[in-house]
């Protein structure tokens, strides 16, 4: 029987998205032997951009999900929409990976643009407010890093500008930071409406949307790809990997090389309760996206309610959003002392996939197969414009036209001790961040 569902499963606490956010459309699930000339694991945001791409080009596909629409980090996210990687700027990327890097670089420097007018040409209702993103400077130092990484955009066709104190202070109603530089072309969204509505764009354009059917695994045979779940099989001529952090969630079997690759992370957002417009006016009053340049990001964005949508981590895995909510408090009090007492009404969590050279690995897995993942928390923009290289990949598009950087996949030694270990990084980046930089 089809059925909408929600992106809640045991263990997650409500997110604020799936509070509001309208049902998705509703959906079968896998049962028995279909054919299909592309078949996508996955209905986040790199799965459902793939799908609409392919459809647009009159090209039959389906799309095989775990859970929904949205259940993974798509519909988890804060929301915002980023035209650049956490660590790495156009001339590093482009040493690592020649070419191939600067068109990865150009499909990167455009993403959020990819995103925006994407929906709105299809009509998508997601909250999607294109004001910009902002990314401030906690110290001198970072603030001469900010100047290089703005050059550096500047110099590939990005439509930067360098902000100083004065401006950025103006910018974001506080004097915390340093200055920074901002992108017009980012922005922000509601992640899980997005997704949805991602999804019911792929539906109207004639994909096929499988859901509550975990893909058991994936195999190359007689010219064909066939994905298996419990009560079904698609066979296709082409392949799209699109988990990401979740590829071993429902099944350790499904692509272990690249389920082992990523690091899964928890990542936590929270949403205050809203502000009044009073004081809401004196805080990032343009609405722009803003995440600055600690390790520990410090962010926030609002969303269409007066919310102000931020978060953070914590090392020690007990009890956690408990220990988030004063901590996380006191922080916007610091950054804005106009804003009162923080109350938050919404705390929830998901997996960000960290890779350990903190790029996105790209990845060929046999004939017109491929996958990525490794969003390390840049994902929301980047994924929607992979989603359309990948689209003309499968179509034959040759490899040297593709923003698409293709490396092995390369398994994290003991993975599973990694995981364990991976929210203790987090005193290592308030180490970093407490040194100033060269």
């Amino acid at each position: 029987m089809a059925t909408s569902g929600a992106t809640e499963g045991p263990g997650w606490p409500p997110s604020l998205w799936a509070a509001v956010t309208p049902a998705g459309p509703a959906l079968p699930a896998l049962e028995g032997m279909v054919e299909t000339e592309v078949a996508v694991i996955g209905a986040g945001f790199t799965g459902l951009s793939t799908a609409i791409h392919l459809r647009e080009a009159g090209i039959p596909c389906i799309v095989v999900e775990a859970a929904e629409p949205g259940w993974g980090a798509s519909g988890r996210n804060n929301g915002q929409v980023i035209p650049t990687l956490s660590r790495y700027d156009p001339a590093a990327i482009i040493r690592r990976h020649g070419a191939a890097g600067e068109r990865f670089v150009a499909v990167l420097r455009d993403s959020a643009a990819t995103l925006f007018d994407l929906a709105r040409h299809h009509g998508i209702a997601a909250e999607a407010e294109q004001a910009g993103w902002v990314q401030p400077a906690h110290t001198p130092g970072r603030m001469r890093v900010v100047e290089r990484r703005m050059r550096d955009w500047e110099l590939h066709g990005a439509p930067v500008a360098l902000l100083d104190r004065a401006a950025l202070r103006e910018m974001l109603g506080s004097d915390a930071w340093f200055g920074g530089f901002t992108n017009p072309t980012g922005g922000h969204v509601n992640p899980l409406a997005l997704a949805r509505g991602m999804a019911a764009t792929a539906l109207t354009l004639g994909a096929t949307i499988l859901a509550r059917s975990p893909v058991t695994g994936i195999a190359h045979q007689g010219g064909r790809w066939l994905v298996r779940s419990e009560r079904g099989t698609v066979r296709a001529r082409a392949l799209v990997l699109a988990t990401n952090a979740y590829t071993g969630t429902f099944n350790r079997s499904l692509a272990p090389e690249i389920a082992t690759s990523v690091v899964p992370v928890l990542s936590w957002q929270m949403a205050t309760r809203p502000i009044g417009d009073n004081v809401a006016r004196s805080i990032i009053p343009g609405r722009q996206a803003m995440s600055d340049t600690h390790g520990e990001l410090y962010f926030a964005r609002w969303d269409a309610r007066g919310r102000l949508v931020t978060g953070g981590a914590v090392a020690i895995p007990a009890n956690q959003p408990a220990r988030l909510r004063p901590m996380i408090g006191a922080r916007l009090q610091r950054l804005w002392p106009q804003i009162g007492e923080v109350r938050f009404d919404y705390v929830w969590s998901g997996n960000i996939g960290m890779t350990t050279d903190y790029f996105p690995h790209l990845h060929r897995l046999g004939p017109d197969g491929y996958a990525w993942a490794g969003c390390n928390g840049r994902a929301v923009a980047l994924s929607v414009a992979l989603g359309r290289e990948f689209a003309r990949a499968v179509q034959g598009v040759p490899e040297a036209e593709l923003g698409l950087p293709f490396t092995e996949p390369r398994p994290v030694p003991l993975h599973g001790l990694a995981r364990r270990a991976a929210s203790l990084m987090l005193m290592l980046y308030r180490w970093r961040d407490a040194r100033e930089v060269a």
